[in-house]
């Protein structure tokens, strides 16, 4: 493999301001010396002086939704359905062929929090970075929530996709989106703004529940995609495998060409 790989994904820690209340993930570390009665109860008579150091393992135990962290979201976890009526797949179910292709950064970090980009925009930034798409290109969306992760404000933070923007890039055969934003939609504060002034539902997830017409997946919380130029890379983003779920969990990466320099 050539080529400089670049870590798109965040942190998994409790500890971060990035996830609304109640939606945190707790980490339970146990240390060498805290599992040596564990180790203990699978050899009888086995001393803690008998191991290196006194030593156990080291382990921890999670408690977190699939939607913690860098993760990839399902067709499922939109609607029950998606492509029209069709069963929407569950993250077990989604093809790994879609999972490692070429990437795409689409640069929104100027735009205002909260604004929901159109398929007017998207097709202007693909012009600008001269990019013409291909089915099953990953497109990356750079908003200004990236370099705020962990921060107070960051839920805030960062443009959402619309409805017409994401079915733009679908109708053209994209099957995996990404963004640095908490979600794919405008933060909810803005849009709760918007529904209060108007009762429009169709305003609310509108960019989620595109995926009801044309089945996509998206990944959401990525970092570092100031570091990736507009094209030239790849984005391996394989979803931990399960059952029936609506998200998994990822390490996404972008292989890069060195040749390439963010723009």
């Amino acid at each position: 493999m050539n080529g400089r790989i670049v870590d798109l994904s965040a942190t998994l820690d409790g500890n971060l301001a990035n996830e609304p209340p109640g939606y945190a993930p707790s980490i339970d570390y146990v240390d060498h010396q805290a599992s040596v009665p564990d180790l203990q109860r699978f050899f009888p008579g086995l001393a803690a002086a008998d191991l290196p150091d006194a030593e156990g393992w080291a382990i921890e135990r999670v408690q977190l939704t699939t939607h913690n962290g860098t993760h990839l979201d399902a067709p499922y976890h939109y609607a029950s359905t998606m492509d029209g009526g069709a069963r929407a797949i569950t993250i077990d179910e989604v093809p790994l062929d879609w999972c490692m292709r070429p990437g795409v950064k689409l640069d929104f970090r100027h735009l205002a929090d909260g604004h929901v980009v159109t398929a007017q925009e998207i097709e202007a930034e693909l012009a600008r970075i001269g990019h013409d798409l291909a089915p099953l290109d990953i497109v990356l969306v750079n908003t200004a929530a990236g370099v705020r992760f962990g921060e107070a404000d960051y839920l805030a933070r960062g443009v959402g996709i619309g409805r017409e923007a994401t079915l733009y890039l679908t109708e053209r055969g994209v099957r995996v989106t990404g963004t640095d934003a908490w979600s794919w939609d405008a933060p909810f504060v803005h849009t709760a703004r918007r529904y209060a002034e108007t009762h429009d539902a169709g305003l609310i997830w509108e960019g989620h529940k595109a995926g009801r017409t044309i089945g996509y997946c998206h990944i959401e919380k990525l970092q570092n995609l100031e570091a990736l130029p507009p094209a030239g890379f790849t984005v391996c983003c394989f979803p931990v495998k399960i059952h029936a779920a609506s998200a998994g969990w990822t390490r996404a990466v972008a292989i890069l060409d060195d040749r390439e320099t963010p723009q």
